[in-house]
């Protein structure tokens, strides 16, 4: 039988963002590639998560985390505000902590449990953060991008794209 292939991960369109009086460029010359975004993704050390309360004001907190192949990985634990906000509206926004070179993503939350995927993870925290997360028996989430932005503050109205994923 033949070996399964792995599903690649889909690449987003991109585009310019709807940001109306920002003098941004009409045309796709200097668009970010998302190779780039995802390589901001993988190198930021802290990440910046917002979700939304249960009475619909902002959370925001640092949290550390792993971009692997498709998407955002975390953990946090299952009492703290953020899993609480999760579990009821599992919509957030992650972005990178390089704000003059930004990533932002916009995304939904499912907690994630393939075990053979979380070896991988744990061994991706290992080696990025040196601390072994993988009997700290808090959940692991999954944020899979609906859209992404990025952009470079120095290069802001040819640089600043839009990502979209399909759904």
């Amino acid at each position: 039988m033949p070996a399964k292939k792995s599903k690649s991960p889909a690449v987003p369109k991109s585009g310019r963002p709807n940001v109306p009086g920002y003098g941004l460029s009409k045309n796709k010359k200097g668009l970010l590639a998302w190779k780039w975004a995802q390589s901001q993704l993988q190198k930021s050390r802290q990440y910046w998560i917002v979700t939304v309360r249960p009475d619909g004001s902002p959370h925001l907190m640092i949290i550390w985390g792993v971009w692997v192949d498709d998407g955002f990985y975390f953990s946090t634990g299952k009492n703290t505000r953020k899993a609480k906000n999760l579990a009821a509206n599992p919509r957030c926004v992650i972005g990178s902590e390089d704000a003059a070179q930004a990533v932002i993503v916009e995304g939904s939350v499912r907690p994630f449990e393939d075990r053979e995927k979380l070896k991988k993870l744990f061994a991706a925290y290992k080696k990025k953060y040196k601390y072994d997360v993988s009997d700290m028996g808090e959940p692991f989430y999954f944020v899979a991008p609906s859209v992404a932005f990025g952009l470079i503050e120095k290069k802001f109205p040819t640089t600043f794209t839009r990502w979209v994923f399909p759904q």
